[in-house]
């Protein structure tokens, strides 16, 4: 199982918000290049950036930041935040990063999804936040009355090769994953699924690969010391 170090980018800087609230920040970092590369020397493979102002706007903010993060650290950048067109994500591809995660634009508008998975393949990942089970969207902002689930499901038939599942209850709270929401999305689904979200300890790395997650995705907990990338990585092994 794959370890993916998050780096959310508020206002340029790397920060952790926590369960998405957007006033309750934490600045780890004035540049997240420098971040990207910590995770990368420690032995990353890939890494997750979130541009949080995308996600509020609707559009993407800070990509001349990723664009520097991806070229700079050369391994596979996947990006979320703000893609809610073709052209946002035509623009982040051409910006270097390798995956695209599209969750606001794919619950408000299953075409458009359907167009993005269509047209860019494996390069366009879906993204199913959820609270207490339903769909949430506006960078966390809105409950919407659909099933995360379904939600999936869906997407999976509209051509989705994917998913990042986030439980925002647990995100940045480091209280531990949700396994048992992460297994039955893992079961309810043909595609691979990346598990995000609570994601804290050696014991929460096993219970996602144990649920048959492809990757899990850690922030906090990476930040504040709870976990090592190496402790992530040769659990993940096990």
């Amino acid at each position: 199982m794959e370890i993916i170090p998050a780096i959310d980018i508020k206002d340029g800087r790397c920060v952790r918000l926590t369960q998405g609230r957007f006033d309750d920040v934490t600045v780890y970092s004035d540049d997240p290049v420098e971040a990207a590369l910590r995770w990368r020397d420690l032995g990353a493979t890939r890494v997750h950036v979130v541009d949080l102002d995308g996600a509020r706007t609707g559009q993407p903010v800070n990509l001349p930041v990723i664009h520097r993060l991806a070229a700079a650290a050369g391994i596979p950048v996947q990006m979320g935040g703000g893609m809610r067109s073709l052209e946002a994500v035509r623009s982040a591809l051409n910006a270097g990063v390798s995956r695209v995660i599209i969750g606001t634009s794919a619950a408000l508008e299953p075409g458009f999804a359907e167009s993005a998975f269509a047209q860019f393949g494996g390069a366009v990942v879906l993204g199913v936040d959820a609270r207490d089970g339903r769909v949430a969207v506006h960078g966390w902002e809105t409950v919407l009355d659909l099933d995360a689930v379904a939600f999936a499901r869906q997407m999976q038939e509209l051509g989705a090769p994917r998913v990042i599942f986030t439980d925002i209850s647990r995100d940045g709270m480091l209280m531990g994953l949700n396994a048992e929401s992460l297994r039955r999305m893992v079961q309810a689904l043909r595609i691979p699924v990346v598990a995000s979200g609570g994601v804290t300890t050696v014991e929460d790395v096993r219970a996602a690969k144990e649920a048959g997650a492809e990757a899990a995705i850690l922030g906090k907990a990476l930040y504040a010391g709870f976990i090592t990338l190496q402790e992530a990585m040769e659990a993940a092994k096990c």
